[in-house]
C-alpha cells in the first residue's frame, strides 16, 4: 500500500463521502475509517465500499487515547484526515462539555497518537485537520472570511473547533509536525443526518410537518455540495502546502428562509402538490442563542493555488439532494427510528 490513511469520523455525513472517494479513487491506499458511531455515524452510508480490499473500519472514540495508539500501530498509519467532531450548534448550547471532550481533547489525543507513531520522521507524514467557517464568527458589514481572518467563535461548537485548530497549528510549530487545515462552509447533499436544515425540511415537507425557521430566517450561509467538499479535501490532501490553511466554499450565499421556500417549491413540484402547499408549513420559532447573522467564505486561494472549484450550481445540487432522499426512504426511516445503529452489530460484531 502506498499510503495508509486514517480518516476519522468516516461514517458521518461528510466523512462517508470522503472515505468513498478515497477508497474508489486510490486502490493502492489503505483507508482506515475510524468512527465512534455516535448518533450521526452511520455505516449504511458506506455499503458501496465496505467489502473493498483497501478499506478497514475501526469502532473507536477519539477520546480513547490508548485505542488510538493501537490503531496507529496495527495499521501503520502514514497520514490522517481528521473529520471526527461534534458538529451541531444547538447540541453544543445544551451540552458544551461534550464538544470540548470530542473536538478539543479528542483532537489532542489524535495529535499525540500521530506524534508518537511518527516519532523522528514527523515531516514525512501529514495530519490534515478539517474545520469549519464558524470559527471566524459572524460577518455584519459585508466582506468574506479569508484564511487570515481573526478567529471570533460565538458558540460552544465554534469555540471547540477554534481550539482544535489552534492545537493543530501549535503541534506544527512546536513539534514540526506536517499539518494542513481547511475551513469549510455549510455542506448539503445525500446522507445528511436529518437534524440539519435541508434534510429536516425535505423530510418534514414530505410528511406535511411544520418547518421550524429561527427568528425571521434572515441568517445567511454559504452552501457547498458535499461531494464537492470531498473533492476539495482530496485536492488539499494531495496538493496543499504544509502549514497552510485553505478556505473551502461554494460562492453561494442564501438566507435560510429563501432556502426553505426553494425546498417547498421544488418539493411541491416533485410530489405533485399544488404550488404554495408546502410554504404553509413554515413556522417561525424563537431565534437560537448567539445565532451568527452571516457566514461567507472567500475560496479564491484554493481555487487559484490548487485548481479546485465547485462543480454544481446550488439549484442543481438541491435537485440531486431531494431526489436522493425521495429515492432512499429506507435510509431515512432507519436514521429517524435509530435502527441504523443495528447495522454495526449485524455486520461487524461476531
Amino acid at each position: 500500500m502506498k499510503k495508509r490513511i486514517l480518516i476519522t469520523g468516516g461514517a458521518g455525513f461528510i466523512g462517508s463521502h470522503v472515505v468513498k472517494l478515497f477508497v474508489e479513487k486510490y486502490p493502492d491506499y489503505l483507508i482506515v475509517n475510524l468512527d465512534a458511531l455516535t448518533y450521526a455515524g452511520n455505516l449504511e452510508n458506506l455499503k458501496e465500499v465496505e467489502g473493498a480490499a483497501n478499506y478497514k473500519f475501526e469502532k473507536v472514540d477519539i477520546q480513547d487515547a490508548e485505542a488510538l495508539d493501537s490503531v496507529f500501530s496495527n495499521h501503520q498509519i502514514t497520514d490522517v484526515i481528521h473529520l471526527a467532531a461534534e458538529s451541531h450548534v444547538d447540541r453544543s448550547i445544551t451540552d458544551p462539555l461534550a464538544f470540548v471532550k470530542t473536538n478539543v481533547i479528542g483532537t489532542v489525543n489524535l495529535l499525540n497518537a500521530a506524534k508518537k507513531a511518527w516519532n523522528g520522521e514527523l515531516d514525512q507524514h501529514l495530519f490534515y485537520h478539517v474545520s469549519t467557517d464558524e470559527v471566524y464568527g459572524s460577518l455584519h458589514d459585508g466582506g468574506f472570511f479569508i484564511e487570515t481572518t481573526p478567529y471570533d467563535p460565538q458558540s460552544p461548537y465554534s469555540a471547540s473547533k477554534a481550539a482544535s485548530d489552534h492545537f493543530v497549528r501549535a503541534y506544527a510549530n512546536t513539534y514540526k509536525m506536517r499539518t494542513v487545515i481547511s475551513n469549510c462552509s455549510n455542506n448539503y447533499g445525500p446522507n445528511h443526518f436529518p437534524e440539519k436544515l435541508i434534510p429536516l425540511c425535505i423530510n418534514n415537507i414530505k410528511n406535511m410537518k411544520p418547518l421550524p425557521v429561527y427568528g425571521k430566517g434572515e441568517n445567511v450561509r454559504d452552501w457547498l455540495f458535499v461531494k464537492d467538499h470531498a473533492r476539495a479535501i482530496d485536492t488539499v490532501f494531495h496538493k496543499g502546502e504544509p502549514g497552510e490553511t485553505y478556505n473551502i466554499g461554494g460562492f453561494n450565499e442564501w438566507k435560510n428562509i429563501d432556502i426553505v421556500r426553494l425546498l417547498c417549491k421544488k418539493m411541491d413540484e416533485k410530489l405533485g402538490r399544488e404550488p404554495g402547499t408546502s410554504e404553509q408549513l413554515i413556522t417561525f420559532v424563537k431565534d437560537r442563542a448567539g445565532h451568527d447573522l452571516r457566514y461567507a467564505i472567500d475560496a479564491t486561494k484554493i481555487q487559484k493555488e490548487l485548481g479546485w472549484e465547485p462543480s454544481l450550481q446550488f439549484e442543481e445540487g438541491i435537485d440531486l439532494t431531494i431526489d436522493w432522499y425521495l429515492e432512499n426512504q429506507d435510509w431515512l426511516d432507519h436514521v429517524t427510528s435509530g435502527s441504523y445503529q443495528d447495522y454495526y452489530r449485524e455486520h461487524y460484531e461476531s
